[in-house]
């Protein structure tokens, strides 16, 4: 354990920065975890990215456990799970009070700004990089590029995307398996009998009690771990419309709201739900009921990747052994590249636009930005933090620093 003050600042450090989404953070972890302290090799790292987008619910969450515990066992993987998860979930927690009780807070939102201008600079450098590294050859440039076309343009769900890449790698590759012992299962029922203990313990309660509310908030954010295949992204249309139209807890407008927050703090986008747990606690009790839901919220959202990182990680070097299985995890980091391009995509529109709307024609499904909503401000702040880290490679918390002191400065002048 002595490694362990090491390993809380590296993984408390990555939960402090991880503003931006998945592609961000992603590579953020490899500026961390490969590039500085060698903790996972260029191949390890990008397998276990892989396997992880293959996974139920947010992938550099359990990339950041998969990391931990390949460093230090179980214990490592929870310190690394809870470190990246923890620090944004505090804050979300902070501002969702704040919203229940003033309403959107103009000061925050001009920093946010800030920060959400520097993110786009942090996703450009996360998607070169991961890129430069996860295609190999031409096969893998087209599969990324169809792997783009079919997210962006025709709305092809995640799953669907990497279930074809997958299958191409699959059976395009030859070879060998190589002599890689394959764990003993001994330890699949254990763990899977303690984690899916812990994560079902709040639900089966709850249901028993009687206490509707928490109950529902149990069962469905449970639901949503299970089927939030792709990310945040992938799973949102669903979780506003059963949010909203379904159970009622929040408006529309509210549920955009709790979006943009999750979107400008720290941790995994999934935070949202925590947002909303919390609105639905308070609305129904107060304060206390609030902070009550959103740890529930919290528990059955996160819980599951606790057991999916532990249950499954023992076998990811096994499967690196098997040729087919080799190909078919290389075929779905490319298509997870022209994933991460779309969502780079995504998030920049958002920031630099202030309206973006579904374009429909046949097949074509595209989300494309009403040109005369140009916020001029947030393309300025985009550039200038581009400018600070992509050329002139000033340290990435000073580049967030800057650029919310700059959105500040600007909103006090009324800009």
């Amino acid at each position: 354990m002595t490694q362990m003050p090491d390993m809380i600042r590296v993984f408390g450090k990555i939960g402090l920065l991880s503003f931006g989404g998945p592609a961000a953070q992603i590579a953020l972890m490899h500026r961390e975890l490969v590039d500085r302290k060698g903790w996972l090799s260029e191949e390890a790292y990008l397998r276990a990215l892989s396997f992880c987008m293959l996974l139920p619910g947010p992938e550099a969450m359990q990339l950041a456990t998969y990391a931990g515990w390949r460093k230090s066992g179980v214990v490592g993987g929870l310190v690394a799970g809870l470190l990246f998860v923890l620090p944004g979930a505090f804050v979300v927690l902070g501002l969702a009070m704040a919203y229940a009780y003033f309403g959107q807070v103009a000061w925050v939102e001009a920093a946010f700004l800030g920060v959400k201008a520097a993110v786009i600079a942090i996703v450009i450098e996360a998607l070169a990089k991961v890129a430069k590294r996860a295609l190999k050859g031409t096969s893998h440039w087209i599969i990324a590029g169809l792997s783009f076309l079919a997210i962006f343009a025709f709305a092809v769900p995640f799953p669907v995307i990497i279930a074809a890449a997958a299958l191409w790698g699959y059976w395009t590759s030859q070879g060998a398996a190589e002599n890689i012992r394959a764990p003993h299962p001994g330890h699949l029922l254990p763990t899977v009998a303690l984690w899916g203990g812990l994560w079902a313990l709040p639900v089966v309660v709850l249901w028993l009690s009687g206490a509707e509310l928490f109950a529902d908030i149990a069962v469905f954010f449970s639901k949503l771990a299970v089927v939030t295949f792709g990310g945040a992204y992938a799973v949102l249309a669903y979780m506003t419309q059963e949010v909203v139209q379904g159970q009622g807890w929040l408006t529309t407008a509210e549920m955009i709201d709790g979006l943009g927050l999750a979107e400008t703090t720290p941790g995994p986008l999934i935070l949202v739900t925590e947002f909303v747990g919390f609105l639905a606690g308070f609305r129904e009790a107060g304060l206390w009921a609030g902070i009550a839901a959103a740890v529930l919220t919290l528990w059955v959202t996160f819980m599951p990747c606790f057991l999916w990182i532990f249950a499954g990680a023992p076998y990811l070097d096994w499967l690196s052994g098997r040729p087919r299985l080799t190909g078919a995890l290389a075929a779905v980091t490319a298509a997870v590249v022209g994933v991460i391009l779309n969502l780079s995509i995504f998030f920049a529109l958002h920031v630099i636009f202030t309206q973006v709307a579904p374009v429909v024609a046949g097949p074509l499904r595209a989300s494309l930005p009403d040109l005369s909503s140009l916020d001029v401000v947030a393309l300025g702040l985009s550039l200038l933090a581009g400018y600070l880290l992509l050329i002139r490679h000033w340290p990435l918390l000073l580049v967030l620093a800057i650029s919310a002191a700059a959105a500040l400065g600007l909103d006090a002048f009324g800009l």
